[in-house]
Parts: structure tokens; sequence; C-alpha cells
């Protein structure tokens, strides 16, 4: 018997997901060796990520998941554990991104956002953690936003959701250091994404040009451009590794200094 001396090698990593930072993730922690449970809702984004996996060799199992659901994420976790033996890793990406205010958000599509962005965090640490704690600990990163620290006007529900992100992982990594267990946050800017490509196609014509709104979204960071998920995954993985040991209850941006300025020439 061999035994993977990869980064990731004999973890097994749940992420919520299939899309953007999920995906990227997805491939970054599979060639680091770690055993993949996927969680998506799309089924198309869930085939491909389960062929593309397979094709590579990685260790895959691919579920059709509404991570809002209470039973449906403790069967996940559920089918993960039985198919890979215990769980290491859980990164939050899953999210929904509604447009409105206070007064033109109606309260299903308020509690919806609530739901996948904040309680999905809640439901995987609820139903996750305890295997971590059977496993000596582990490591949990949730995907926030720079929407957490300064939001656009017309975006109530998701912005919420991104701040209270934040709280939510301080909660979880204060409770359950001591089980070896570190949370942390990350907080990406524009980033190459199916709801980057949404927002650069709302309200715009059919025809709408996504590489040169993406261009446009980028001159607003210092660096002059958007991320790409790969980036972000780097990040992601280096929280998730023994490298980052010392590391819970933190918040990292990686918004190509979006963040850094007041917003004022």
């Amino acid at each position: 018997m061999t035994t993977d001396m990869r980064e990731f090698g004999g973890k097994v990593a749940l992420i919520t997901g299939t899309t953007g930072i999920a995906l990227a993730t997805a491939r970054r922690l599979a060639a680091g060796g770690a055993s993949i449970v996927a969680c998506g809702i799309v089924e198309d984004a869930n085939a491909a990520l389960r062929a593309e996996l397979e094709q590579s060799g990685a260790k895959a199992l691919v579920l059709t998941v509404d991570v809002a659901e209470r039973d449906q994420v403790r069967d996940a976790v559920a089918a993960g554990v039985g198919c890979f033996g215990g769980l290491d890793i859980i990164v939050n990406s899953a999210a929904v991104h509604p447009y409105g205010t206070a007064t033109t958000t109606d309260f299903e599509t308020w509690n919806r956002a609530m739901a996948v962005n904040v309680g999905s965090i809640y439901l995987t640490a609820h139903f996750g953690i305890p295997e971590m704690i059977r496993r000596g600990g582990g490591a949990i990163v949730n995907i926030s936003s720079v929407h957490g620290f300064a939001c656009q006007q017309d975006v109530a529900a998701y912005a919420t959701t991104k701040g209270a992100i934040h709280t939510l992982t301080r909660s979880l990594a204060l409770d359950y250091a001591r089980a070896g267990v570190r949370v942390n946050s990350v907080s990406p800017g524009s980033i190459r994404t199916p709801i980057l490509e949404r927002a650069a196609r709302a309200g715009a014509g059919p025809d709408v040009d996504v590489e040169a709104a993406f261009r446009r979204f980028g001159e607003a960071h210092p660096l002059g451009r958007i991320g790409e998920p790969e980036e972000v995954a780097e990040l992601i993985a280096f929280l998730c590794s023994s490298k980052a040991s010392f590391c819970t209850g933190a918040d990292y941006r990686i918004d190509g200094g979006l963040t850094a300025g007041i917003g004022v020439k």
C-alpha cells in the first residue's frame, strides 16, 4: 500500500458549488491529492465536473444538492464520509446573487439568499464538524465577498449575507479552535465567474460584450483587471493546508486592491 505524499493526500474535501470558484477549488484540491465531495444544484455543471475529475483520475463524488435544505446537506456529508472514510476540509462557495433594495426585494428572495449563502455554511458545519473532530480536526473556508465590507447599491440581500459570513466565520473559529478545526473566510473582488457574467449581462441586451464589461469592471480595481477563479483557489488551498496551521478566525481579501482606496480620485 502506497501513501499519497501530495499536500492533500489522504484528505477528504467537501465543496459547495460546482461552478466558478468552487470548480477551480475542486480542481486545485484534487490536484493536491484530496478526495472531492462536490455539492451543486446545476445538473449540467455537476455532470461536467464529474466527468473532468473522473478523467483526471481524482477520487470524486459529485452530488446534486440544494445546500439550503437540511436533510440534503446531512445526506451529502454522510455520503462523502461513507465513500471516503471521513471529512477534513469544507469549502463553502455556493451562493445566489439577487439584485434589489430592501423595498424591491421580496421576502422569498431575501430568505433564499440567507438560506443559501449563510444557512448552508451553518448546515455544513452542523453536520461536518463532528466528522472533522473524529479525524482530529480540519479546515473550513467560507467564500464571502468585498461586499461584506463595502457594497454597491441594489444588492441589499447579497451584501447582507456576505457580512454575515464574516461573523459566522469568527464564531465557528472560536467555538472549535480547541477541537483542531480552523475556520477562515475569503473575500474576493470581481472574479471571472458565472455570477460576474450575469452582472455583465444585467440590463443589457443579448449581444452584450461580456469581455468588454469585464474590462470595465477590472478598471475599478487598482491592479487594472478582474481576478481569475484559479487565483482564489490558490488562496483557499493555502488556508486548507498545513501551511496555514496558525490561521483561524480571519478574513483574507483577494480583490486586486479594490477595498484599499476610498474610491475618490
